[in-house]
């Protein structure tokens, strides 16, 4: 039942950027406007993803997990009946309420139902879902996309959904926590409307739905709320994202320094698509065949992610590997109508090679120094600042091919227009070697070299 959530939200992040040209005609919006889509969702991740371990644990994560699970297909449903970009926007932040809850109390329940010596083997079974999800879904959405219509991409969550309530309703136990404690909502307040003020300012820049002046207003308005949570988080005993976490150099550089490569590669999954379609003009079918790539050289490259953490180190990786891929990053705006498919593909499946060991070790460095007791917040902060960076990184992205198109005197974007995006999106994701390097050379060996049983322990 947990793999079923994990599925159903691996395939909805990844089915909707092949549809995007199509929504946007759908909708009589500019393509680069449907940035917003991807963004609404990625705020109400943010907003709601610190509060979910509490509400499992004062409401049982049954209860909570199932209910997001109807969230997100409710929320799903509305996308599908969107008659406008209002209203899409609307169902995607709301179906992001229910991906902000079903993923993390879906691995709370994981953890509290299996023994230690079981999760391991538990969560490498979940991660099947990871892998599927983003290989099956561009080629899902692009072919339905192309030959029927973009609105039914929308129902393949409602079986898997429905599939996932009923087995949580029977299998999973209602348990609840005696003393959940105090949650911070005065800082969740803080941190959410800032973080949402200044995203969504952002990705509106541009589009047709409020005028730039305003879009710039909102985002110089987050940055009240946020400076007011800095204050409040100093004072606040358990606050709700613990800044003093990023005083630990391996937590810093995993997540701060690994924001700036996550701008960097936050713009591909909206680029791309719109590239491939808009500027080379191949269908939406066509382009899922060429973005699912990614998803393969992501796959190659998770056997050899272990043996090359422990052959060179966290920092030597971390370093070398964002100049590779921001190169691959780059890469992407050479393509051109005269460019092969077969060229496109290669180079769209070198970067999700590499993309994917930059991931995956700054996703493990995060906890290299964390104490046990110090996981939840860390998750807590880590996940927030990586879905905050993935959003930006689409606004970014958006806002560069704007300016380009302008630049270019173009009335619709094409091929030429893209360049600068991705080049600018490169230039990100070099941005996180700066804190790396500040890390010793040891910085996280107990996980890239030490035994995984020690490390499970400590967390």
């Amino acid at each position: 039942m947990v793999a079923c959530a994990f599925f159903m939200e691996a395939v909805d992040a990844n089915i909707l950027v092949t549809a995007l040209p199509a929504m946007a005609r759908g909708f009589g919006s500019d393509p680069v406007s449907l940035k917003i889509a991807i963004t609404s969702y990625v705020v109400s991740l943010g907003v709601f993803i610190p509060v979910c371990g509490w509400l499992a644990d004062r409401f049982s994560a049954r209860t909570v997990f199932r209910t997001a699970i109807g969230i997100f297909v409710s929320g799903s449903l509305m996308c599908a009946a969107s008659s406008s970009l209002h209203m899409f926007t609307f169902a995607r932040f709301v179906q992001g309420i229910g991906g902000a809850m079903m993923v993390p109390v879906g691995r709370i329940i994981v953890v509290r139902a299996l023994p230690r010596s079981e999760f391991l083997r538990a969560m490498n079974w979940l991660s099947v879902t990871w892998i599927v999800g983003p290989v099956i879904a561009p080629l899902l959405g692009g072919f339905i996309t192309t030959y029927l219509h973009w609105r039914l991409m929308f129902f393949v969550n409602v079986p898997i959904g429905v599939l996932g309530m009923f087995l949580s309703s029977r299998y999973i136990a209602s348990t609840q926590e005696p003393d959940p404690g105090a949650f911070d909502w005065t800082g969740s307040v803080l941190s959410a409307s800032g973080a949402s003020l200044m995203l969504l300012g952002l990705s509106l820049v541009g589009s047709d739905l409020v005028a730039d002046s305003t879009a710039w207003q909102m985002f110089l308005a987050g940055s009240v709320p946020l400076g007011l949570y800095v204050l409040h988080a100093r004072r606040a005993e358990l606050p709700v994202l613990d800044l003093r976490l990023f005083e630990i150099p391996t937590f810093r550089a995993s997540v701060l320094g690994g924001s700036m490569f996550r701008i960097g590669y936050g713009a591909v999954p909206f680029l791309l698509p719109l590239s491939l379609q808009e500027g080379l003009g191949m269908t939406a079918f066509q382009s899922g065949l060429i973005t699912c790539a990614s998803a393969f050289g992501s796959m190659f490259m998770r056997p050899l992610t272990s043996l090359t953490l422990r052959r060179l180190g966290f920092r030597t990786v971390l370093v070398y590997n964002a100049a590779l891929s921001s190169i691959a990053l780059a890469a992407l705006g050479t393509f051109s109508p005269s460019t092969s498919h077969t060229a496109i593909w290669f180079i769209v499946l070198v970067g999700g090679f590499f993309s994917a060991l930059q991931f995956t070790s700054l996703n493990s460095l995060m906890y290299a120094d964390i104490a046990g007791s110090d996981v939840g917040r860390a998750t807590s902060l880590g996940s927030v600042v990586q879905q905050t960076s993935l959003g930006l990184g689409v606004a970014v992205g958006g806002i560069i091919l704007q300016i380009s198109r302008a630049v270019h005197g173009h009335t619709h974007v094409m091929s030429p227009d893209f360049w600068l995006a991705f080049l600018v999106a490169g230039v990100f994701s070099l941005g996180s070697i700066p804190l790396v390097r500040r890390l010793p050379a040891d910085a996280g060996d107990e996980i890239a070299r030490g035994t995984m049983s020690s490390v499970a322990e400590r967390r």
